[in-house]
């Protein structure tokens, strides 16, 4: 005969009066976490009680039940109630739903009730915020319902929404949720399979990897072109532009890099409209002009507009405004807002009004253009005023001039070898003796002995004379960057300035290339247009002048850069030896290591090197478990302001200062799993597998809610 089952008997439950309840010392857990009773005494007004408390009786010495309850396990939710009656939300005898425990021990209650519950996994979160979503509730409400930021809501409905194959990786944890928020970037669920493929192929499987992949031919926001159109304009064309809710992504990605280069396109021509319209003889126009592009070209100069009596009044009574705003202001640390910001609005009018426009010769106008680009911040560049050496007006020559030019011509000879008209049978080298009819030009090899006779007394006279000596070299090296096409000055000094824009682009956006142009542009308005007079300008500069024009002129012509087809030992040596020379330094010269132009392209090791160099071992080590992008992500942090160098920019004999890092305060922190404004207990309980106790009256969040405080 079969053996009969016993049969297990539930707690028996009832509805007990609050005021007929108090908190047990026997609850285990001790430490106070998750949501706060304030926001646990909302979510039961809101829902009311979602899970009972469990009870025990209060026994007297007899053993005998007084009518009072104890919590061993509930007690935050037993303190949220006990909030809501002093509030007068709640009744001191509302019944409370309770299950009756009489057998074991209390502390064995409060410890299973936190023990036994398995956590909700994070994407089961996820996709109840996505129904509540779908059944109506938006965004703000979810957050006001849950105690968590809009951005946090965000965050998990665009998880949720995710490609459900990719979920499912995910849920039999076949994915990390660092790598399926990296997913999260672009909301393609074909492109989001495809990269997967990929991901499962290659050794690399970082989540900034996987970004990199989902967003591979999109144009950042931050790119110049995206901020000269505008975001708002691209999105009003018809374009796309996904986010990264994860992490910062400046603005995110724009989609549909042909309608944006068709949008600059466009814009730039109605701007270059525009400066067509002011009757220059050209406009060039492009998205960025290589660095020197403006060499060799002379640039008109023009004459700044006056302000009118109108405009001198305004910016007279701005400026007594500002001081008078600074004066009553000036013994408080900060601004009211209303004061800074009216004192930034003053500071804008009077640049606007400082800055002049600037007029120029019609004439001058007329045979000169203007280049049309985009500069670094987006903003429209317009460089005005350039001539052309071919636009240049011919200069008249004197009479004298003119017979000395034919003088110094040979005679041609056509194709054929038949003279030309007027001239003889007789060689170009024969000399003849003088006819009736005139003197005949001086025979060439004559001319060439007399010639080299000359250049070497020149010589010999010249370097007796180290003040004529600098002005013809001053003069030769002007000629030749400067002017184009003009006659070569008899001191044979070549000077080349080299190009740079292939080597490293942006370059004409530094602040140092800003100077060196600015200071080119200011002794191109000194120098006189015609080459020809050049010479006497020089003679009538003061010696100051004509050092500082004569630095600047062998500046132009220095070349340090490396190339691996023209290797130049020496040349870069000589480099070095002139950067000690000057006192060269980089990183005051506004250079800083950064992923674009030096970590994101070496090795790891380099990386180590530099911070190691700069921050000491202790920083070195911090990052060095790191991946190759986080790595060189987070020692951009680490570089910035140190002064730290790459051997190429560093000069001989300058230290490296080397600053140490406080382990305590410089740890390397993970991505947050579901954003930076969540809990701790929130982020903790996202990762799947996360132990965390129980939550209370079953409130849909990842936040471990405690039994007692």
């Amino acid at each position: 005969m079969a053996k009969s089952v016993r049969k297990i008997v539930l707690s028996q439950s009832r509805d007990i009066p609050f005021n007929r309840l108090v908190l047990s010392q026997s609850n285990v857990r001790r430490i106070k976490a998750g949501v706060s009773i304030e926001e646990l005494a909302q979510d039961i007004a809101r829902r009311t009680l979602l899970q009972s408390l469990t009870v025990r009786p209060v026994l007297d010495e007899g053993g005998a039940e007084t009518g009072v309850f104890e919590i061993p396990a509930g007690g935050r939710r037993y303190r949220a109630l006990e909030l809501l009656v002093k509030q007068k939300r709640l009744a001191r005898n509302a019944p409370v739903p309770c299950v009756i425990r009489t057998d074991g021990l209390a502390e064995e209650d409060s410890l299973a009730e936190n023990v036994q519950r398995a956590p909700l996994h994070a994407l089961d979160q996820f996709r109840a915020f996505r129904d509540m979503s779908e059944k109506g509730m938006s965004e703000d409400e979810i957050a006001a319902a849950f105690f968590v930021s809009v951005q946090v809501v965000k965050q998990r409905l665009r998880l949720a929404a995710i490609s459900p194959a990719l979920l499912d990786v995910h849920a039999e944890d076949g994915m990390s949720l660092d790598q399926l928020m990296a997913f999260a970037v672009n909301p393609d669920h074909e492109r989001q399979q495809q990269v997967w493929q990929a991901v499962q192929r290659s050794h690399n499987k970082e989540p900034y990897y996987i970004r990199r992949l989902l967003t591979e031919g999109a144009v950042r926001a931050s790119d110049k072109r995206a901020q000269f159109v505008g975001i708002e304009a691209y999105e009003a064309a018809g374009g796309d532009i996904i986010r990264d809710l994860f992490q910062q992504d400046d603005g995110g990605w724009l989609q549909e890099p042909m309608l944006l280069d068709r949008l600059v396109a466009e814009k730039l021509e109605r701007e270059a409209g525009n400066i067509r319209s002011e009757g220059w003889k050209w406009v060039e126009v492009a998205v960025d002009f290589p660095y020197g592009h403006i060499y060799g070209l002379r640039r008109i100069s023009g004459e700044s507009v006056l302000m009118t009596d109108e405009e001198q009044a305004a910016a007279e009574a701005l400026r007594a405004e500002y001081e008078r705003l600074e004066q009553e202001h000036s013994d408080v640390d900060v601004l009211p807002e209303g004061i800074d910001q009216r004192l930034g609005e003053i500071e804008t009018a009077l640049a606007e009004l400082d800055e002049r426009p600037v007029q120029y010769d019609p004439d001058e106008v007329a045979r000169a253009g203007a280049f049309v680009s985009i500069d670094a911040s987006g903003a429209l560049r317009v460089e005005r005023g350039y001539v052309r050496p071919e636009d240049e007006p011919a200069v008249p020559q004197a009479e004298g001039e003119v017979d000395a030019e034919r003088s110094a011509i040979p005679a041609a000879t056509s194709a054929s070898g038949d003279k030309t008209e007027g001239q003889t049978g007789t060689s170009a080298n024969t000399e003849e003796p003088d006819q009736e009819e005139g003197i005949k030009p001086i025979p060439d090899r004559l001319m060439t002995e007399l010639t080299a006779y000359r250049t070497l007394a020149l010589r010999d006279a010249l370097a007796g004379d180290p003040d004529v000596a600098f002005l013809a070299a001053l003069h030769a090296l002007c000629l030749k960057l400067f002017y184009r096409y003009t006659p070569e000055s008899c001191v044979d000094i070549d000077a080349k300035s080299v190009v740079f824009g292939s080597q490293a682009p942006g370059l004409g956006d530094a602040t140092i290339a800003k100077s060196v142009d600015e200071r080119h542009r200011q002794w191109s308005e000194q120098l006189p247009r015609d080459s020809a007079e050049l010479w006497d300008t020089l003679a009538t500069f003061d010696r100051d002048s004509r050092d500082a024009l004569f630095a600047h002129c062998i500046a132009l012509s220095v070349n340090a850069v490396y190339e691996p087809w023209n290797r130049r030992p020496r040349a870069l040596g000589h480099a070095d030896r002139l950067a000690e020379a000057v006192g060269l330094d980089i990183a005051a010269a506004g250079w800083t290591p950064t992923v674009d132009n030096y970590l994101g392209r070496v090795t790891k090791a380099r990386i180590l090197q530099a911070v190691r160099e700069a921050r000491g071992e202790t920083a070195a080590q911090l990052i060095e478990h790191l991946k190759k992008g986080e790595m060189a992500e987070r020692a951009q942090e680490l570089l910035a302001g140190t002064g730290w160098l790459p051997e190429p920019l560093r000069t001989p004999g300058q230290a490296i200062s080397t600053t140490s890092v406080d382990v305590e305060s410089d740890q390397v922190s993970r991505s947050d799993s579901i954003g930076e404004d969540t809990k701790p207990a929130e982020r903790e309980a996202a990762r799947p597998g996360a132990e965390h106790p129980a939550e209370d009256d079953a409130i849909l969040t990842d936040e471990p809610l405690v039994a007692a405080e």
